[in-house]
């Protein structure tokens, strides 16, 4: 089974447990809305590619990790499209959660799915009890306080920004716990993955700001222009459109020096690069390469 089936797998799964007869049918729908059909899927990539360099030596550990990975990223993008965050009424070239649904259901079924990720690592990890607690705790590192991503979310609030810690817990925060998790989950050491998962995750929100900024949504995430209509941080208001896409060609290069020595490694580093183009608005994919 490769990457996309495996997590595809993981990710009905995790759904099925949390719709089961029960649940509140307009929740169900509202949870499976979030995650269906899902967006590029790269962090639980990222999670099952590190833990194929690292031997897959648990293959349903990895599973597990990366299935809770994209839960919580699913969550966080329901949140953040919430009229008291972005107001986005669009997601993935469809209607987002709180438009479909209401704002009530939508904070419960984020809510829901934060939930459902912690529940999917203790009931897919109970063979490997020794797994779970480091897991747990490395993805909770990610998506927390102080430095993950209500963190990052938190930073929106604040009178001045640093845009580098900012982009480091919204985005970058999560992709350590995805490369983080993978290593745990085949015995790799998951801080020869730290470098990597900062600068792709950097080089991921780099990305997103030149979306934003050129007006090109191409239906994928939300649509273009939210940050200047919410005063959001952009990188590509504060350095310019030019050294944006400087810093991302940086970054990507930096990602891909930072892939540690493994057997996958050169196939690791293709992948890097094309994953940096296709996140590219395709106006800009060719200056970006």
């Amino acid at each position: 089974m490769d990457f996309p089936d495996r997590i595809e797998s993981g990710m009905q799964r995790a759904l099925r447990f949390a719709t089961a007869n029960g649940c509140p049918p307009i929740l169900a729908k509202a949870l499976r809305h979030a995650v269906f059909p899902g967006g590029a899927r790269i962090r639980p990539r990222l999670c099952l590619a590190v833990a194929a360099a690292c031997g897959d030596g648990e293959p349903s550990v990895a599973d597990a990790a990366a299935t809770a990975i994209e839960l919580l990223h699913c969550a966080s993008l329901v949140h953040d499209d919430m009229p008291c965050f972005d107001n986005a009424m669009m997601r993935r070239g469809r209607a987002s959660v709180h438009a479909e649904f209401g704002e009530q259901i939508a904070l419960l079924a984020g809510d829901g799915l934060i939930v459902t990720a912690f529940e999917t690592i203790a009931r897919e990890t109970l063979q490997r009890p020794d797994l779970t607690g480091p897991i747990i705790a490395t993805i909770a590192k990610s998506v927390g306080a102080p430095y993950g991503l209500v963190a990052g979310q938190a930073w929106e609030s604040e009178p001045e920004i640093n845009i580098a810690i900012y982009h480091r817990a919204k985005t970058a925060s999560l992709f350590s716990g995805a490369v983080s998790t993978g290593a745990i989950a085949s015995g790799g050491n998951p801080l020869d993955w730290l470098g990597l998962a900062d600068a792709l995750g950097a080089a991921y929100q780099v990305a997103d700001d030149l979306y934003d900024a050129v007006g090109q949504d191409d239906g994928v995430g939300k649509p273009a222009g939210q940050d200047g209509r919410n005063a959001k941080p952009n990188i590509v208001a504060t350095l310019g459109l030019d050294a944006a896409l400087q810093r991302l060609k940086n970054l990507v290069g930096e990602a891909v020096d930072c892939v540690p020595d493994c057997p996958g490694a050169e196939a690791f580093r293709t992948m890097i690069r094309q994953e940096a183009t296709r996140l590219m608005p395709k106006t800009l994919a060719t200056s970006a390469a």
